[in-house]
């Protein structure tokens, strides 16, 4: 939810009574002919194709794909219809061209452990068929991208292995397709080195300084014939054992590189002019900037602020319409708005998205209105909730993360950003934010231009994390939305998504405070959409040639 105040939640006993309204449950899921059921994503296994060899006739193996129910059926495929959130499932249909070393379906299996699809994530098992994919050298790293991601974000965590942010920054350079030499990854990666080793320097004198005092608090002790001296002196075993480990650690690290040229030296880099960028063209195929091409720009944007059974909100419609009028009009974007969305309209304008899209598109999801969490003993989960939404628990009506995820893993377009307004949106993803090789602060060159626009991204910019945000605050916009939509307004340069991000994050954390409230953006990739390092380009129509 987005709140006005904090006063919704408190509420929430109040409207347990009402979960007899779910009775009508049958008519109010369908829009048209059109059923809630119909548009959900499955893992759907196709029939084989018959196929000729000469004259000889035969069957292909079954093949699966990640679809709509609906278009399942049609296709005759088959598809588990009441536990299709539960990982057996979704194995069973992947799990043979996995074996066989297809590589999407070898990726798509160890997203389904590390999600852990209806309970706990079984990491080790994420590890070891992205490890078998990407151990593979037959396989060219563009096929590995994914897999090449999300080995990186475990190491960046520590989850399944040992945290090990050098690892995680390797393992996104291969997935990025950036040569060990390139001066943008040495350069992030010295940064993080010296990082790294200014702390490991500061836990080791941090420990020679423990272990100094309790020497000499050992020698008072021996002196008293104090028992209490070879307690000490295990503990002074114990931080010679963690003093060694970090030195270990640090004599380990590489060293800064040594750039080319006369004059250098190792952890410095020559200053380079930045390259000034062709003048955008803007067609009715899309944006081009020289001789790189960045597609066609489409955004949906859904503004639900009129509830039938919750509380109505007060900013929604108005975040909704300045979005489409500066996305529209400053950026050539092409622009559909739904307000007031019931579940099966979010759904169905997501799923005819597919109809739409191209591979070389670029696509913002803009969602303001209410969002939940719902915890169990396994998992959380985190919802938009469409105009129709029951009040909590009840969440006939509600429309899941893991959906929304789904239905932007299965569209074309190659670029995609959702950014979304509203309590819990952080949850959409639960990725790190190691994203050392966006550049914030410096104009976007052509090499950083050239690497990322071939990658797809699958990025979130979200208005707070696994908290509440407000409704109000911004001048007849939320918060968030008047940050957000400012920055916009008032670029003119090519903008990416870490770059918009940054000038947000400050803005809503003051914003907030001034309201006395608590809010704090987040920025990450949507893993289990097919995020593979990209980014995501805001060109304004001012600097493009038509």
């Amino acid at each position: 939810m987005r709140v006005p105040t904090s006063r919704w939640p408190a509420r929430i006993a109040l409207g347990l009574a009402a979960l007899g309204v779910g009775a009508l449950a049958a008519d109010r899921a369908k829009e048209g002919m059109v059923t809630r059921a119909d548009l959900e994503i499955v893992d759907c296994l196709l029939p084989g194709q018959v196929r000729m060899l000469g004259s000889t006739t035969y069957l292909s193996a079954r093949r699966p794909v990640r679809t709509n129910a609906a278009d399942c059926r049609i296709r005759g495929g088959e598809y588990v219809a009441y536990d299709r959130a539960d990982y057996k499932s979704a194995l069973r249909v992947w799990m043979d061209m996995a074996n066989a070393g297809d590589p999407e379906a070898q990726t798509n299996v160890g997203e389904i452990y590390e999600r852990g699809l209806g309970g706990a994530p079984n990491y080790d098992a994420a590890l070891i068929w992205y490890r078998k994919l990407v151990d593979n050298k037959e396989v060219p790293d563009e096929k590995k991208s994914r897999a090449l991601f999300n080995l990186g974000t475990l190491y960046e965590q520590g989850l399944g292995v040992d945290k090990d942010l050098l690892q995680a920054m390797n393992f996104y350079r291969r997935a990025w397709g950036v040569p060990e030499g390139n001066l943008m990854y040495t350069s992030a990666r010295d940064r993080e080195v010296e990082d790294l080793r200014r702390q490991l320097e500061e836990a080791i004198a941090e420990k020679n300084h423990e272990i100094e005092l309790m020497n000499k608090q050992i020698q008072e002790l021996q002196k008293k014939s104090s028992g209490d001296a070879a307690t000490l002196q295990r503990l002074v075993s114990k931080l010679n054992e963690e003093r060694a480990a970090s030195q270990q650690r640090l004599d380990a690290m590489p060293r800064a590189a040594v750039t080319a040229g006369a004059g250098t030296t190792a952890g410095t880099r020559q200053p380079q002019a930045e390259a000034v960028l062709p003048m955008p063209t803007q067609t009715g195929a899309g944006v081009r900037v020289g001789n790189l091409d960045f597609g066609r720009y489409y955004a949906l944007i859904i503004g639900n602020q009129n509830y039938d059974q919750l509380e109505n909100l007060k900013t929604p419609r108005q975040d909704a319409e300045r979005a489409a009028k500066v996305l529209k009009g400053k950026y050539g974007f092409t622009v559909q708005v739904i307000e007031d969305a019931n579940d099966v309209a979010m759904l169905k304008a997501l799923n005819d998205l597919n109809g739409v899209l191209k591979p070389n598109d670029n696509l913002l999801i803009y969602y303001a209105g209410h969002g939940y969490r719902l915890k169990s003993d396994k998992l959380e989960s985190g919802y938009w909730l469409p105009r129709n939404a029951d009040r909590p628990p009840n969440d006939t009506f509600w429309v899941p993360n893991e959906q929304i995820t789904s239905h932007i893993g299965r569209l074309a377009a190659r670029r995609i950003l959702v950014v979304a307004d509203s309590c819990y949106a952080g949850l959409l993803s639960t990725d790190p934010s190691l994203f050392f090789l966006d550049k914030v602060n410096a104009p976007v060159s052509p090499e950083y231009l050239s690497f990322k626009l071939p990658k797809r991204s699958r990025l979130l910019i979200a208005s707070g994390g696994d908290n509440p945000v407000l409704d109000e605050g911004g001048a007849g916009n939320s918060v968030f939305a008047k940050a957000f939509l400012d920055a916009l307004e008032g670029n003119e340069a090519i903008l990416t998504a870490p770059a918009l991000f940054s000038l947000v994050q400050s803005k809503v954390k003051e914003g907030a405070e001034r309201n006395h409230f608590a809010q704090a953006p987040e920025y990450k990739s949507i893993k289990g959409a097919g995020h593979e390092v990209g980014d995501f380009f805001f060109i304004p129509v001012s600097r493009a040639r038509t």
